[in-house]
């Protein structure tokens, strides 16, 4: 009789599958440079956190669906700590300096940043669809065809849209700014809305801030996937999602009785 321990009970390392996970930092620069291992480790945790972020959105569109509005604002305050996340992690990154990117940088080419699919699977599900990006992924049959998935399927933008409308409003500047006059009414609608504008305004802070930590280490150099780089990156700073959200705050005024 065997008092050893049970060899088929689950671990910690077996449940996360850590071996395997570990094994996925491979460095292509020869001699290794150190800090390619950073860059290679912050873009994974980058893939998995969009992942979270994708698994999350497909839940908030489904209980606003549902109808279950606090619901579906509850996780998107999960998603507003995950943003926090990626903007956070740029300052891991930017403790790289310019020499030591450029020691390793030309064996990363030509894959770029510019290529993951996941981050634009993400911009489709909120609303941000722009086919022809569908095109960089044609060598990937998969992600192209998760891509195009996204590009028939259902939005987050959809979802409140519809949402607003079996409630009287419409997800225009002018109902907007109706629903903030009076939100006693519809409290839920109201911190739905406040909650989809911060998740606005961290992912362009997230954007903002990678292009600054782009500049900060190659400068005006192209990406290494052939785009422009930084001049690229700033001209999607103004790619908000619920842009109405954001006019309605030019139709507010507080209401001064007469005297």
């Amino acid at each position: 009789m065997s008092f050893g321990l049970d060899q088929t009970k689950l671990t910690y390392g077996g449940y996360l599958r850590v071996d395997d996970l570990l094994k996925l930092q491979q460095l292509r620069s020869s001699p290794p440079r150190h800090d390619e291992m950073l860059f290679i480790v912050i873009h994974q945790v980058y893939e998995l956190w969009f992942r979270q972020i994708l698994h999350e959105l497909e839940g908030i569109i489904r209980r606003l669906d549902e109808e279950d509005v606090l619901g579906g604002t509850r996780l998107l305050g999960r998603v507003h700590e995950i943003q926090k996340v990626l903007i956070a992690q740029l300052s891991v990154l930017e403790t790289m300096t310019p020499m030591e990117f450029l020691s390793f940088r030309d064996h990363l080419m030509p894959a770029s940043g510019f290529q993951s699919a996941q981050f634009r699977e993400m911009e489709f599900l909120v609303g941000i669809k722009e086919p022809r990006m569908v095109e960089y992924h044609a060598s990937d049959a998969g992600a192209k065809a998760r891509l195009e998935a996204r590009l028939a399927g259902r939005t987050l933008r959809d979802a409140v849209d519809d949402l607003l409308r079996r409630r009287g409003y419409a997800l225009d500047a002018a109902s907007v700014a109706r629903l903030y006059r009076a939100p006693e009414g519809h409290v839920e609608l109201f911190l739905l809305a406040e909650a989809l504008i911060e998740f606005d305004e961290l992912l362009t802070v997230w954007r903002f801030r990678h292009v600054q930590m782009v500049e900060r280490v190659i400068g005006g150099k192209p990406g290494t996937g052939g785009s422009s780089g930084a001049s690229y990156l700033r001209t999607t700073l103004d790619k908000r999602i619920f842009a109405e959200l954001w006019d309605a705050r030019s139709q507010l005024e507080i209401a001064h009785d007469a005297e």
